[in-house]
């Protein structure tokens, strides 16, 4: 608490001592009063509360909730919690390597990393976390505080107790050593038969710009290749530096990918190219969606703008905000937003205004009428203000409550957990008539809830009736004749989405037998919006006119 009070007493003393002859320095005096009143109300409350009180945790939440009002990037992180962004900046933190999630009052293993030592230890998803070096894992604490027990020095042991849902044997204890874990930003790329090269990309860290060079190099010596399709789908971005080092694989050396503006009128950095490309010339598409962010947004935006690249797929995020590290006392960090960033044609793409709220308190989305026009490099519209608009746009197939609740509820999760525990072994075919059936079974009706919206829009259709006087005796039974008719049947809704079941479930069984490069592999030949991309970079007239029109 010492600590707390004396860093607000001091940034206190330093603003009152600033000047109050001018507007700014006048707003400065008011903030340094603010500050003072705080001050005072947290030395009150150490010292008269009736209570004792938890210093750092009510700081921590008081500090969230400051920033909270500002925008969602700007982030503080103490001394003894900065492994997530070093892990999102260095590509690497030291732990068991897994994706863990809570469910009910328990938390799971949700997905080991290919190649990690939890992987490697034979941690599977479902497992129940119930121990971790003799530590209970106690109903209902948190995801944050068990990662970082799970968290620790390279070359420290661990050892897990865990209780695995469909074997006989439930209560497993494994024990191993913790490792640096890399994430791995390229987890596949290739050449198809056709001479389409492909690249997914999902995240922008130290190692993005060297792997994706690297793969472009390693694609280059294939003397079929037509096109190249860049995947940047789900991709929530990273390391400025690292787009415009992917961008300049495709541009002539110097040309500018990004500037950031700041506070200031003369804080303005550009960002060119400064490696010679590997091709500039290559037909190349770049796939993206509603998660495609930051980084990812540069390179697509950028490519768009100097009319380098095909884009395809969904509206891209619109995230437009630059954020710094900066180093505050006791080895504290504050991730900042500092900027905002500027591709080729002048636009800025963030698609959320922070500094206006509505009166709930939630951000202003930038509505498409207030948007603006710039011009590509050979005179094509875009606009800034809504993310990347696609070239080429697929939309997402339209999901329903049923096919939600078979993922959010982890049908599909658990019936892959049984499948995998009963046969460890890949079958020829993930997902058979017969496997579909199973899963049917599967499904206990009394605990799958989802909402039937024929039945929901009847009863308001029911209820409107009532209240505007048209529901008379003969109304009121052929409102019973529809309802009948349009009562739900959970194995005839479950047959009628058998197509988007059979995806979800065979994603879910391909990620229990196969590694991230196979399932990536796995789905291209049935994913539209790849098709889309291949089938375009392979006519040289439409993707010529394209970029051109």
């Amino acid at each position: 608490m010492k600590r707390i009070l004396s860093i607000f007493a001091l940034v206190a003393i330093l603003v009152a001592g600033m000047g109050a002859n001018t507007p700014a320095a006048a707003r400065k005096d008011r903030f340094a009063a603010k500050l003072n009143t705080f001050n005072s109300i947290v030395k009150e409350l150490e010292t008269q509360y009736v209570d004792t009180l938890n210093a750092n945790e009510i700081m921590d939440r008081t500090i969230d909730a400051l920033l909270y009002q500002i925008d969602p990037y700007t982030e503080y992180y103490p001394s003894d919690n900065q492994d997530e962004l070093l892990s999102i900046s260095q590509g690497q933190y030291a732990g068991i390597g897994s994706v863990i999630s809570k469910r009910g009052n328990e938390v799971i293993i949700n997905e080991p990393q290919d190649g990690s030592p939890s992987k490697r230890a034979g941690l599977r998803p479902g497992d129940v976390i119930l121990k971790i070096n003799g530590d209970s894992v106690t109903p209902g604490m948190a995801v944050d505080q068990v990662s970082k027990k799970l968290r620790g020095q390279a070359g420290t042991n661990i050892t897990i107790e865990v209780r695995r849902p469909y074997v006989n044997d439930s209560l497993l204890k494994f024990s191993f050593v913790r490792e640096n874990i890399k994430v791995n930003p390229l987890p596949y790329y290739g050449v198809d038969k056709d001479g389409i090269g492909y690249i997914r990309l999902t995240t922008f860290n130290e190692a993005s710009a060297r792997r994706v060079r690297e793969a472009l190099t390693d694609m280059f010596k294939d003397p079929n290749l037509k096109g190249i399709v860049l995947d940047v789908r789900s991709n929530g971005g990273g390391l400025l530096e690292g787009a415009v080092q992917i961008a300049s694989n495709f541009v002539p050396k110097g040309t500018e990918i990004v500037r950031t503006k700041g506070r200031a009128k003369n804080d303005v950095k550009i960002y060119k190219t400064t490696t010679r490309p590997l091709d500039t010339k290559i037909p190349l598409a770049i796939l993206i969606d509603g998660g495609t962010a930051s980084a990812s947004e540069i390179v697509t935006g950028s490519m768009q703008d100097l009319d380098r690249a095909v884009v395809i797929g969904e509206r891209s995020f619109g995230k437009g905000l630059v954020q710094t590290p900066r180093q505050l006392p006791y080895n504290d960090l504050l991730k900042i937003t500092t900027g905002r960033y500027y591709i080729p044609s002048g636009r800025l793409i963030q698609a959320i205004d922070y500094s206006h709220r509505n009166d709930d308190g939630s951000p202003v989305r930038t509505p498409d009428s207030l948007t603006h026009e710039y011009s590509t490099k050979a005179g094509r519209i875009v606009r800034d203000g809504g993310g990347i608009t696609p070239d080429i746009t697929i939309e997402a197939e339209k999901t329903n409550r049923l096919l939600y609740n078979i993922i959010a509820d982890m049908w599909a999760f658990d019936f892959a957990n049984k499948k995998y525990a009963a046969q460890p072994e890949a079958p020829d075919t993930l997902v058979t008539d017969a496997v579909f059936e199973e899963f049917k079974q599967f499904i206990d009706p009394k605990r799958f809830k989802y909402d039937r919206q024929c039945e929901t829009a009847l009863d308001y259709l029911k209820e409107s009736a009532k209240v505007e006087g048209y529901m008379t005796d003969s109304v009121a039974a052929q409102f019973e004749v529809l309802a009948g008719m349009l009562k739900h049947d959970l194995s005839h809704d479950l047959d009628l989405n058998r197509k988007n079941i059979i995806d979800i479930l065979d994603s879910e069984l391909a990620s229990r037998y196969y590694d991230e490069a196979e399932r990536v592999a796995r789905i291209l030949p049935d994913d539209k919006v790849y098709q889309k991309a291949k089938a375009t970079l392979l006519d040289p007239e439409e993707y010529k006119r394209i970029l051109s029109k």
